[in-house]
């Protein structure tokens, strides 16, 4: 983007700080704001603003302000690491804009890239705005547990309408330049040099008096039923958070109340919703992901393989889901079966899938007929071998998982990856078939495949760096939040659903009717509790993997009361009936049959039942996932604490206004945590005790122990 327009740089004076420069194009004053990479809002860039206006305001040459971003964006928003900062060491964005809102003379922020959140606040406070076609627009600080605080909740409703504000503010969803323009929130696109399109517009303006100023325009559509229809909607879209619900309240009073009234409210609403839990849990969870990427023993130097072409055994549910990913994104896939008919089938269901999001408007059929044609069926596993990367997706049963790999190891081309999709399996074992076990990795996607986030990456004892970063790069191009885990039963995320669901099932047999448990859960924010999910899952599947643990410990096999609800035929919602009963709306019905059962199973293990309050019911199970959670950080199964936090939100549905288990647990405090799991007959594990001992958080211990 061209910045060479004619200006002359103008002296800095001593006390300007260098985030912001000033110069002039004739009559109009340029103030560009240099804080790379994006331009954050953060310390030096509203002093610089504040003395560049200040010294526009002084010169009577001066006949109007632009305001631009050096580098390649305007401002993408505050500086969240300053999120936490007391109010008075926290760069004074509302000053800055109160400043500019104030101002004398035309302002006109110029913008290309993105104007996010402070940034569009920023921008909202000039007089005017010009875009370049492809810049961004928008207002996320809902996604971080926040509201607008420097006058997006007031101005915003006043350019856009109050219907389109809320739309805006609620999904925290940028928008592009175009659409602004339409909605009267871009006054004009440049379509050449953005500062030169900028003075000339500020030059044309120069001479509007009154100035128009946003905090000074009604609200267009703020009718009572607008806002009671976003109240009702949050209930499904934000159930259970508190700053939606502020956001509706105050652009409520931008329709109803002065200006200076909703902007006050706002800047105490604003320190609310940032001192929450909420706010804390979804900052957590936003450096959570970044720091996610950075892997003990990995650099940038590492190297890695480019991917250019896919293979897939299996094309059932998750072989197909997968194959989706990567033909999303350009990569062609072949994919094998062991019958025409289950290729078939498996086809049949990747074009349904691509089929439904066509008649929704997400794609055209041109892409459903391009990501087709990118998809080669084969029953013949030699069609593989000019793959790049090779993904096993066939049922867990190591004995499969062997013969595969070992056929693979002689089909294979040298240097291709050679993953498993396994969810539980010991990946050393099945890398231990191969003449190239630094080749293997686990990738466990989950189901659905297409949709869930979540990608656990298995790094077995003998996968290379250049596999383990290859892999880590793959994810992030076909979208997944990718993790990577050690080797152990389950993994991190299955290991800890295994000991949460052994709770539940506890739970029960002390007491506690399935729906109970479920609501527990329900109640701290997850879609699903343990029973929904494992009837939405196939209750044989959990079933299977109990009899495959206690063969492998040499135990007796299980007999618990959920297994005995699979021995009478009733395996979950693909059944119409597991745990509970299903309709047509697929919503959960308790069964007296499945009650009686469970009655008659407390009966002949001689268990007294007692009432059981959710209070129990919600610690007990949280609980369990956290304390398993310090075990496998103890193990060194998972780097850090926080890596569990972002498994269980991508991959469990765990609430992400609540952090994840290990910064939920911190919340509530670890000396809480540790003396609630005795009280309920757990050993706190080691680690967590000792955190709790000396009064400190999971987030302490990644400090002290999780560095790359």
């Amino acid at each position: 983007m061209g910045r060479h327009h004619k200006q002359e740089a103008l002296p800095m004076t001593q006390d300007t700080p260098n985030r912001v420069d000033q110069s002039r194009d004739g009559d109009v004053f340029i103030l560009t704001i240099n804080n790379p990479p994006v331009n954050a809002f953060g310390p030096g860039v509203p002093e610089g603003l504040k003395a560049g206006l200040d010294a526009a305001a002084a010169d009577d040459s001066v006949k109007a302000v632009v305001i631009i971003g050096g580098g390649r964006t305007f401002v993408a928003g505050a500086d969240i690491k300053g999120f936490g900062l007391p109010r008075e060491q926290a760069p004074d964005l509302r000053g800055t804009v109160a400043k500019l809102d104030a101002f004398e003379k035309p302002t006109v922020a110029a913008i290309h890239g993105t104007a996010l959140g402070g940034g569009l606040e920023l921008a909202l406070g000039c007089t005017y705005r010009v875009a370049v076609k492809d810049a961004q627009l928008g207002l996320p600080e809902v996604k971080l547990g926040v509201l607008p605080g420097a006058g997006g909740t007031q101005r915003l409703p006043r350019v856009v309408g109050a219907q389109k504000a809320l739309e805006m503010m609620l999904s925290g969803n940028p928008i592009k330049a175009p659409a602004a323009k339409e909605l009267g929130l871009v006054d004009e696109i440049v379509d050449g040099d953005l500062l030169a399109g900028a003075v000339a517009f500020a030059r044309a303006h120069a001479d509007a008096r009154p100035l128009p100023r946003v905090s000074e325009r009604s609200v267009e559509g703020g009718s009572p039923e607008v806002f009671a229809a976003a109240r009702e909607g949050l209930k499904k879209t934000h159930r259970g958070q508190h700053s939606p619900s502020h956001i509706v309240d105050l652009a409520e009073m931008a329709a109803t109340k002065p200006f200076q009234e909703g902007w006050d409210a706002e800047a105490d609403r604003f320190v609310d919703s940032l001192n929450s839990p909420q706010s804390r849990g979804l900052r957590h969870i936003f450096f959570a992901e970044r720091e996610a990427g950075k892997i003990r023993g990995l650099s940038k130097d590492t190297p890695t393989t480019d991917i250019k072409s896919a293979g897939i055994i299996g094309a059932g549910t998750m072989g197909g889901g997968i194959a989706m990913n990567f033909l999303n994104v350009g990569i062609p896939v072949t994919i094998v079966e062991t019958s025409q008919e289950a290729l078939d089938r498996g086809l049949g269901v990747i074009r349904k899938n691509y089929e439904n999001t066509a008649k929704k408007g997400r794609m055209t059929q041109d892409d459903v007929e391009k990501r087709m044609g990118l998809l080669t069926p084969t029953l013949k596993m030699e069609d593989l071998a000019g793959a790049d990367i090779i993904i096993e997706a066939v049922f867990e049963n190591m004995d499969v998982k062997k013969d595969i790999f070992t056929r693979l190891d002689k089909i294979a081309k040298p240097g291709a990856i050679l993953a498993s999709n396994t969810s539980t399996l010991d990946v050393n074992e099945i890398a231990s078939v191969t003449g190239r076990p630094e080749q293997v990795i686990g990738l466990h996607f989950f189901s659905p495949a297409n949709v869930m986030k979540l990608l656990e990456i298995v790094r077995a004892d003998k996968t290379s760096d250049s596999v383990l970063a290859t892999s880590l790069a793959l994810a992030k191009r076909i979208k997944k939040v990718g993790v990577v885990v050690g080797v152990c039963d389950g993994f991190v995320g299955n290991r800890m659903v295994h000991r949460y669901g052994d709770e539940a099932r506890k739970i029960v047999e002390e007491g506690a009717r399935p729906e109970d448990v479920d609501a527990a859960m329900n109640a701290l924010g997850l879609p699903m509790g343990p029973f929904q999910m494992s009837d939405m899952a196939g209750l044989d599947i959990g079933y299977s993997i109990r009899q495959h643990q206690a063969k492998v410990r040499g135990e007796p096999e299980p007999d618990g009361w959920l297994d005995r609800i699979v021995k009478t035929g009733r395996k979950g919602q693909k059944t119409q009936g597991g745990i509970y009963d299903y309709g047509e709306d697929r919503k959960p019905k308790p069964n007296a049959d499945v009650q009686k059962l469970i009655e008659d199973y407390r009966a002949e293990q001689g268990t007294q039942s007692r009432e059981i309050s959710q209070e129990e019911i919600t610690k007990r199970l949280a609980y369990s996932l956290v304390n398993e959670g310090a075990k496998i950080l103890e193990e060194g199964i998972a780097q850090r604490a926080s890596d569990i936090d972002v498994i269980y939100i991508y991959g469990y549905g765990f609430p992400a206004y609540r952090g994840g288990p290990m910064q939920y647990a911190s919340e509530q405090g670890l000396k809480n945590v540790a003396a609630d799991l005795e009280k309920y007959g757990q050993t706190p594990a080691p680690v967590l005790k000792q955190l709790a001992d000396e009064g400190k958080t999971f987030s302490d211990y990644d400090r002290e122990h999780a560095g790359a």
